[in-house]
This record gives structure tokens, sequence and C-alpha cells, in this order.
């Protein structure tokens, strides 16, 4: 029986293609708060740090794959990147010392969401912002998909380590205010509004938030 890689391998550099309407997106949210230290909570190769660095904001990558890393310190060596898994707690030297928590693309690939807002209370500390990306869903989109034809394009249940998460306005919302963030500011990018292709999400975090599950 052939052998299957069960870990994701970064095979290339650079960006990728959505990130033409991603990372304006993600810097319009990005200079709607105040600006501070921000952690990018799965950065893989390290392109949107990268424009963000470039766009004048002070951060810091971190992801679970080594092979990102090396891509990501070897395209921009003056940026700080480390190796960390986000299932894990923060290392210490990392707790309470950023003011924005960014993550772009990741959440819609994780078996426990949740562990986003987790660690971005910790690196926030007090107070602070975060801002997710991720693939829209509505009503209209999923009628448009159905009715072309297109969810099976879409869905794209054959590519391992894909998409297992898929949140609307809502549901993220729900989500983020479940894990004591304020969600004040929506952001689309790619397509018209109603057929979007990610969303872009501003909460605020609250710090008298006690998380009510010792697990998360």
């Amino acid at each position: 029986m052939e052998s299957r890689t069960h870990y994701w391998e970064w095979t290339f550099s650079g960006e990728s293609p959505n990130h033409r309407y991603l990372v304006p997106a993600l810097l319009h949210a990005l200079k709607e708060i105040p600006q501070g230290r921000i952690l990018d909570i799965g950065c893989g190769n390290g392109a949107v740090t990268g424009r963000v660095a470039s766009a004048g904001f002070d951060v810091t990558g971190i992801d679970f794959t080594s092979s990102g890393i090396d891509r990501a310190r070897r395209s921009f060596p003056a940026l700080q990147f480390l190796d960390h898994d986000i299932n894990e707690p923060l290392p210490e030297d990392l707790l309470g010392q950023f003011d924005v928590v960014l993550s772009a693309e990741v959440i819609e690939h994780l078996f426990f969401p949740r562990t986003v807002f987790a660690r971005a209370r910790e690196a926030l500390g007090s107070e602070g912002h975060v801002i997710l990306s991720t693939p829209f869903h509505g009503y209209f989109k999923n009628l448009a998909l159905a009715l072309t034809g297109k969810f099976d394009h879409h869905w794209q249940v054959g590519s391992d380590f894909g998409h297992i998460k898929f949140f609307s306005q809502r549901s993220l919302g729900a989500m983020a205010s479940e894990c004591g963030f304020d969600p004040i500011f929506w952001g689309r990018g790619g397509r018209l509004r109603p057929l979007a292709a990610t969303m872009v999400m501003t909460g605020k975090m609250d710090p008298s938030f006690t998380p009510g599950d010792p697990s998360f």
C-alpha cells in the first residue's frame, strides 16, 4: 500500500492567488483599530505576514509547519517566525505581548476552531483585538453555487488538509462572542458582496470574560 503524508508540507514560497483580494481586506481591517504588536497565527510560508510588515506594522508569525516557517524565514529574514502548534498554549515569552492577533484563512481548517480564540486571549493579555478571515458562506452564495452546479468544485472534498468548517457571518460572530470577543467590524473581499470569496471579522476582546470550559 502506498504510504501517505499525514502532515502538511509547504512546497512553495510567495503569495497565493487569493492574496490579491485577501491582503487588502486584512490591511483595511488593521487600519481601523489602534496599532501595536501583531501576532499572525497560522502564518504558513509568511507571505501575508510579509505583506503586513511591508505596510508598516510590527508583526510576528507562528505556524505548526516547520516547512512553512523555514520558507518564511528565508523569504523575510528581518521578521520573527516561530514554529508552534496552536493546539498547545503559547510559549511563556509570548503571553500578553501583543495588541492584535491576526489569523488569515486558518480557522476553517481546524477540528477545534475555538483554539484560535484561546491563543488570541493568551497573546493579548488583558485587552486587544482579533482579526480573522475565512471563506464567506451565505444564503445567496450557497444558492448560486447550487443553481450553477458548482458545489462539488467549491467544497473540494478530495483536497487533503482542506476546509472542514464553513462559516457564515452569523456563525463566526456567535463563536467569537462565545469565546469573549465582541465583533465590531466586518469586511469582505473578492467578487460582489453577496457572493464574496472571503470575510474578515474584527473582534474586540472582553477583558472580563472567563471561559466556562476548563479545556478551552
